[in-house]
């Protein structure tokens, strides 16, 4: 490759990615946060997975498994 087209390439990519960050903080700049509902239907779908997740953590399934697991970790041999 000449020096030439290795500047040309350089310049190329430098020049797509000032485009590209450009435009990104263009349109975050645009963004100025959640409104009242969507921080509404964020908190809602926290807590139905914070439930859902606390359902499966006390179910007996997994409490025999966590004690199994912290049984066996105890009784470990060194």
């Amino acid at each position: 490759m000449s020096k030439n087209a290795i500047t040309w390439a350089r310049s190329a990519v430098c020049h797509a990615w000032e485009v590209a960050v450009g435009r990104r903080a263009r349109y975050c700049g645009a963004d100025r946060g959640m409104t009242t509902s969507e921080y509404a239907v964020g908190t809602i779908a926290a807590c139905a997975f914070a439930a859902v997740l606390y359902k499966v953590v006390t179910s007996g399934a997994v409490l025999s498994a966590l004690q199994s697991l912290i049984k066996d970790a105890l009784d470990a041999k060194f």
